[in-house]
């Protein structure tokens, strides 16, 4: 897989659209001034294959590009469009895919939906670079996830950012990220043909068949020690039910078998001292009773006490009426003056406004009195009856509240031998579940028998399982591929000059520490202990380029592209303008990097595809053939970049 041309398209949805066409299976370089989009180039790219946290600039391309998309081409000729919108936020997972013949061309903007997502665009480029569908399984014990292998971790080879080409402690990209450094340990072997889908899933079968070794092992050393839990507690169990009664006439010594038919009898035994529990009816009904009779009782005294209070409001009224007849007695003694004219004053004999009673009505009143009285007295004789009799029905209800009150002091008697009898079953049950939670943790020698026998079969399958994966031994087949690979290397190294290289016997890549590591008879020496930054480029120009000539010469499922930026920083100034102007560069050094980048995209006769994005414009013809884009002013002094100028008024 190559690319074929990268394409942005505005936001305001206008037809025109920033086309950057590369030539397949040749150098390609992208030279200019600073800040001219030159190392975008390769974020977009990632971006494009699926990258799900791109790390695109914010200006101008954010302000400007609603979409992005790449036209790749395969080896078979077919041709693949893949676009994504501008994300929005930190990611997006919404993707285009157009597939299509060699006739296949990058879409109008009125075109652009998204009709995929990352998923499916990563699954459909995976499928047609030739990456089989398993799912990667780490070793067991390891902390790491399972994961699907993809042009996820096959992108990862295939570009070399301006900070990590320069980098002296990493080789490959996003390398510091979490988690990538193991995710490359884990697929490098499998992308150089040293591993496949079988070996891991052989891997994936021995690590749970170590588990179901784990677990046989538990239950049986688990089947052991109960079995000798049992035996020394067993005795103990026996003799507590022996004491209870659930057991006669025990051994006094007896053995492990009898131990175990003692126990069985025991938990089968009834226990003949246990009786049953005082079920509390009686009580219930006694309490019940004397609830009832106390509201009765209380019943009674509120009645009593009605009555006296009527009784002596009678005896206050009877009272009062014979004050007030006594008084109007007096009136018997009046002669004459019974006859007087009540309407006119006796003493002034003047008529009076409102008249007097007459001696008469006063002597009715008497009468009316002396009636009312003689009604009250013959009431109280009633009053007394009614008393006598509530006073007597109190009593009797007292008396059956004291009956009540002794059968009740007779249960509370009769409680401390219930409570025996009720705290010896409890004993019991409680024995004779000990008894069989000892039972059911004690299977039987045809069951520990079963067990070691499931345990010899699981010893068994990882053994055979083990012997299919030493057979494989990753490792060093890893090893023999990274060993071939560094025959390039050392020969580019020492073509380059770089430090080091002249003496060493073997420049190579540790897949353990991911870096480039030089041998020499003396010495062992990683990247990072390498000065210059010339010399760390150097070494990984030569391990990348070295790399993906393996990769295409053994057809193995990896972009057929290296995407470079900035390989010549280091014999510049710090940000130039325009390297092409600056004097006092090694360009003799500079000639040999490039040199030696056209020389390997010939010797993989098209099958590596090399970009580059760097100051640098060298005048050899070789080297201007190879230039895609240069983006310095024309001569009209107008600026050429990435995004057209007049994208950004």
């Amino acid at each position: 897989m190559q690319l074929l041309a990268l394409a942005l398209y505005h936001r305001d949805g206008r037809k025109d659209h920033r086309v950057l066409r590369f030539r397949p299976g040749a150098l390609n370089i992208i030279t200019g001034e600073s800040e001219t989009g030159k190392s975008e180039v390769q974020d977009i790219i990632d971006y494009c294959l699926g990258r799900r946290t791109p790390n695109l600039p914010d200006e101008p391309i954010d302000q400007s590009v609603g979409w992005y998309a790449v036209l790749l081409i395969f080896k078979d000729g077919s041709r693949m469009v893949l676009a994504r919108p501008r994300p929005t936020g930190a990611s997006t997972l919404h993707a285009m895919v157009r597939t299509g013949d060699a006739t296949l061309e990058l879409p109008q903007a009125d075109e652009l939906i998204a009709n995929s997502n990352v998923a499916a665009l990563r699954s459909e480029v995976s499928a047609r670079l030739g990456i089989e569908d398993f799912r990667f399984q780490p070793p067991t014990g390891a902390a790491r996830s399972a994961f699907d292998v993809s042009i996820a971790q096959a992108a990862l080879l295939c570009f070399q950012n301006q900070n990590e080409i320069a980098d002296k402690t990493t080789l490959f990209h996003r390398q510091t990220e979490t988690g990538m450094a193991q995710t490359l340990k884990d697929t490098l072997p499998y992308f150089l043909g040293a591993a496949g889908p079988e070996q891991s899933l052989r891997r994936h079968h021995l690590g749970e068949a170590t588990r179901a070794q784990r677990q046989a092992q538990r239950k049986y050393e688990d089947a052991l020690r109960q079995q000798a839990a049992t035996d020394a507690g067993g005795l103990t169990l026996v003799r507590l039910a022996e004491n209870e009664g659930l057991l006669t006439d025990v051994p006094v010594a007896p053995d492990t078998g009898q131990v175990v038919a003692l126990l069985h009898q025991a938990l089968d035994a009834s226990p003949r001292t246990a009786a049953p529990l005082d079920l509390p009816d009686r009580r219930y009904e006694l309490n019940e009773e004397r609830r009832a009779l106390r509201e009765k009782l209380q019943e009674y005294d509120d009645t009593l006490a009605s009555v006296d209070r009527w009784q002596e409001q009678g005896r206050v009224f009877t009272g009062e009426l014979h004050l007030q007849l006594n008084r109007l007695q007096t009136l018997a003694l009046l002669g004459p003056e019974q006859l007087h004219d009540a309407t006119v004053c006796p003493m002034c004999t003047q008529p009076l406004r409102e008249p007097d009673l007459s001696a008469q009505d006063i002597s009715d009143l008497t009468s009316e009195l002396a009636d009312e009285l003689t009604h009250a007295q013959t009431i109280q004789p009633v009053r007394e009856e009614h008393r006598r009799v509530l006073q007597a029905e109190r009593a009797a209800v007292a008396e059956r509240l004291r009956l009540n009150g002794a059968q009740l002091r007779e249960l509370v008697a009769s409680d401390g031998r219930m409570r025996h009898l009720q705290e010896q079953h409890v004993r019991i049950a409680h024995i004779q579940g000990r008894i069989a939670e000892a039972l059911n943790r004690t299977g039987s020698d045809s069951d520990t028998n079963k067990l070691r026998h499931e345990l010899d079969l699981a010893k068994d399958r990882v053994a055979a399982l083990q012997v299919l994966v030493n057979e494989d031994d990753i490792a060093a087949e890893t090893e023999r591929c990274l060993t071939n690979i560094a025959i390039n290397m050392t020969a580019w190294a020492k073509h380059l000059n770089l430090g080091r290289a002249a003496t060493a016997t073997e420049v190579s890549i540790s897949l353990n520490l991911l870096t480039v590591i030089v041998r020499s008879p003396d010495s062992r020496l990683p990247l990072r202990r390498i000065g210059s930054a010339k010399n760390h480029i150097g070494y990984h120009l030569v391990a990348h380029l070295a790399l993906h000539t393996y990769l295409q010469s053994n057809n193995r499922p990896v972009p057929g592209f290296l995407m470079l930026d900035q390989p010549t920083q280091a014999f510049f100034p710090e940000k130039p303008r325009d390297a092409s102007k600056v004097q006092d560069a090694d360009w003799a050094t500079v000639t040999a990097y490039f040199t030696l980048l056209d020389e390997v995209a010939q010797l993989n006769e098209g099958n590596l595809q090399i970009i580059v994005s760097d100051h640098a414009n060298l005048p050899e013809p070789w080297f201007q053939d190879a230039v895609i884009a240069n983006w310095r002013p024309d001569d009209g002094g107008n600026r050429n970049a990435l995004i057209p100028f007049d994208w950004s008024r």
